[in-house]
């Protein structure tokens, strides 16, 4: 539980916030990948990376809330979003297909490791709600590496 003089909700509302980061740069580099990928595998790899997309999306709201709820202000603009994310751009939109699917797949692991470094700052600050938030969320994240990593082998 945070006492007095603990930092525990500050580095839990910075990583709330470096995970909106990550979620909102993963989102649209998924739409960019869905709207741009080609080839053989173009059917089956549009609709994974939609269904992808449509997934991180909906966790969008409820991180911000989260950041909102702990008292602090989430980020605020597509510049906040570059300076907090850990996501790179992928402005090459004649990426082969198979490159398309290993960044996103290394992308969703960099988002588990944030997520599951998140657990110990929910649980330092006290907030159950968070805590068990980022349970989900992680474990959504991982099944989507799993799927991207099962589509590349």
């Amino acid at each position: 539980m945070a006492t007095a003089g603990d930092n525990s909700k500050t580095a839990l509302v910075e990583g709330l916030n470096g995970l909106l980061a990550d979620h909102l740069a993963l989102y649209f580099k998924t739409k960019n990948f869905h709207w741009h990928v080609k080839g053989p595998r173009f059917r089956d790899l549009h609709l994974l990376f939609d269904e992808q997309a449509v997934e991180i999306q909906g966790q969008i709201d409820a991180i911000g809330e989260r950041v909102r709820k702990n008292g602090a202000a989430t980020l605020t603009s597509i510049g906040s979003v570059a300076a907090n994310t850990q996501i790179a751009d992928q402005d090459n939109t004649d990426l082969a297909a198979e490159d398309m699917v290993r960044e996103l797949r290394d992308d969703n692991a960099k988002l588990v490791d944030r997520l599951k470094g998140l657990k110990e700052h929910a649980e330092k600050a006290g907030d159950n709600a968070t805590d068990g938030m980022l349970d989900d969320w992680t474990d959504m994240a991982e099944e989507r590496v799993w799927f991207l990593s099962s589509t590349i082998q």
